[in-house]
């Protein structure tokens, strides 16, 4: 890659049409068209993206990579995961979600059980191969944590954030005692140093009062989702909720494509009432969650498609939704702001279209860069066929999207 890289010409969501230079891994300068220049002599090279809307990148606040593309197999003799699949599924499954645009990506990832930290390891072990490429944060989820059952699990979770475990998680819900389980997250997480990023439905008022009044407590901050179970709550007792997860500091992580591996008795067309949350004060990014698993086996992990889906349900507008999966997803990864302006990271998205809500529509030419280099491009022509030579449409043969 040159150590200098002009994008020649792209739209901002503001309407203006740019120059961009990027350098050492940050925005050096926007100005109008053709006033930056690439000296010779200086590995500077041009990129001509007329016709593209450039946005700040999209993250992945919320994945599973350890559970993705495991769809088709048959639930009843499930070939074993092998630590070898495992690392080919994570990297296939990051690469994925890198090639629409998710630059930086948070995976849960099981731990204990039977499968004790093996699914961890291959993780950590993607995170470094594909350094450069993409950033990849995990967070150990653990199944049970109380009791005699959780011992095992409670040693393994603080053996995993010895490993490098970014965040500590897991669902409290689906454990005897969920308070004791939040207790055990939140007070190894505060031992090393983690973040916390909770699976929760978010159905039980008490419960999540206690979550909200412990995370307000807790430095670095708190991530929870999906938080479907608010939308079942009466409207009083979900506005109080909310206001709770205000006031604690807490970010809601929504997953508009479908319910994902920790979702405990998931009821079809429950969503996360992202309006009330909002309303509120609740900061609300937007992930995939599942990506082709026994979840949801048609997950495509792209985060503008959850944009998409956002804006389209009606719980935001065009622009607010796409603030979800990237300025806001990136804050929940406790990652640097990153606007097209001097001096920002450059984690950057090229998208075919003039508006947001254009792209959100119609985004399949898409050109990724991370950290000033060009990680990833999809371009797409669609054609049509010779029209009857009596309709007099006039129609293109040929179109990009």
């Amino acid at each position: 890659m040159p150590e200098r890289l002009v994008l020649s010409g792209p739209r901002l969501s503001d309407g203006r049409t740019v120059d961009v230079r990027l350098s050492g891994g940050r925005v050096e300068a926007v100005g109008t068209p053709g006033s930056l220049s690439t000296p010779d002599g200086d590995g500077g090279s041009r990129l001509d993206l007329t016709g593209y809307l450039l946005l700040p990148a999209p993250a992945e606040p919320h994945a599973h990579h350890d559970t993705a593309l495991t769809g088709a197999r048959t639930v009843a003799a499930p070939p074993p995961d092998t630590p070898r699949d495992l690392r080919r599924r994570v990297t296939e499954a990051v690469l994925a979600q890198l090639g629409h645009g998710a630059t930086a990506q948070r995976s849960h990832v099981r731990v204990g059980d039977a499968r004790g930290l093996t699914a961890l390891e291959a993780a950590l072990d993607v995170r470094r191969a594909l350094r450069g490429l993409a950033d990849l944060a995990t967070v150990a989820a653990p199944r049970l944590l109380t009791g005699l059952a959780g011992a095992d699990n409670r040693a393994q979770l603080h053996d995993a954030a010895k490993m490098g475990a970014d965040a500590l998680g897991g669902c409290p819900d689906v454990d005897p005692d969920p308070a004791g389980y939040l207790d055990i997250v939140l007070g190894l997480a505060g031992d090393h140093g983690r973040a916390v990023d909770l699976h929760t439905e978010g159905d039980d008022p008490v419960r999540l009062a206690r979550l909200a009044s412990a995370a307000a407590a807790h430095r670095p901050g708190v991530t929870i989702g999906p938080c479907t179970g608010l939308s079942l709550l009466p409207p009083a007792a979900a506005a109080r909720a909310a206001d709770r997860l205000a006031a604690a500091g807490i970010t809601v992580v929504c997953l508009p494509q479908g319910p994902c591996a920790l979702s405990p008795g998931h009821r079809p067309g429950r969503i996360t009432p992202v309006r009330l949350l909002t309303t509120a004060g609740v900061r609300v990014a937007a992930g995939g969650g599942a990506l082709r698993d026994a979840a949801n086996p048609v997950g495509r992990g792209d985060p503008l498609e959850a944009a998409f889906l956002l804006a389209s349900r009606g719980e935001c507008g065009a622009p607010d939704a796409y603030a979800a999966v990237s300025g806001r997803a990136r804050a929940a990864l406790a990652l640097p702001e990153v606007r097209i302006d001097a001096g920002f990271p450059a984690e950057l998205l090229a998208v075919r279209g003039e508006t947001i809500a254009e792209a959100l529509s119609l985004a399949y030419s898409r050109l990724v860069i991370h950290r000033g280099r060009i990680v990833a491009r999809t371009s797409a022509v669609r054609e049509y066929g010779d029209p009857p030579p009596s309709n007099g449409l006039g129609l293109p043969r040929q179109a990009t999207g």
